[in-house]
């Protein structure tokens, strides 16, 4: 992670269980600006405030990934339709027609929460790091309790792709996050 002497510090990564603790771990890191490890249905992913741009620019720099690759925002399991993504400030709902409007809802009600991103218009106050300036935005809803219990606990979006460097495997396990991130996080939730 970066220190704040502007030189990068080595740390160790705590693995923790599901447990009320590591959610509560979770929660201070994020609003600190720390990015974590946690698990979705599909992978691990590496999780920072959608809305702060330094947390933002941390995941990018522990993965060692090239600003024109844009990240997934994970949202918890509330929002049910657009109406609730651009109340969240996610989506700019005025850009998309109403049969769009009716076929994206459809999607949602049927797929979520699970591995579908939609990728929709973006709010305005979403941040061009997050979406590598493009016009839209990638949002997930995961289907996995610890990652639902995280996103509850911090109660806004995180930006959130898979917790490994750039162009490599995605891992599947806490013990790959910390093999290849674990000097670069203080948490990874198993």
């Amino acid at each position: 992670m970066h220190g704040q002497t502007g030189t990068w510090e080595l740390i160790m990564a705590v693995i923790l269980g599901p447990s009320k603790t590591a959610i509560e771990k979770a929660k201070e890191l994020l609003t600190s600006g720390k990015p974590i490890g946690f698990p979705t249905e599909t992978v691990y992913g590496l999780a920072a405030d959608a809305a702060n741009e330094s947390a933002i620019l941390a995941v990018y720099q522990v993965k060692a990934r090239p600003s024109f690759d844009p990240l997934i925002v994970h949202i918890a399991d509330g929002a049910k339709d657009l109406g609730d993504l651009a109340a969240l400030k996610l989506v700019d709902r005025a850009q998309i027609g109403a049969n769009h409007c009716s076929q994206i809802n459809t999607l949602m009600k049927r797929f979520w929460p699970g591995p579908l991103t939609l990728i929709l218009p973006k709010h305005q106050t979403v941040s061009d790091l997050i979406t590598s300036g493009l016009p839209m935005v990638g949002i997930r809803m995961p289907d996995h309790p610890v990652a639902q219990s995280i996103l509850k606990a911090f109660g806004k979006p995180l930006a959130a792709p898979s917790a490994n460097r750039f162009g490599r495997i995605s891992p599947t396990s806490a013990k790959h996050v910390d093999e290849e991130l674990g000097n670069l996080i203080e948490l990874i939730v198993d």
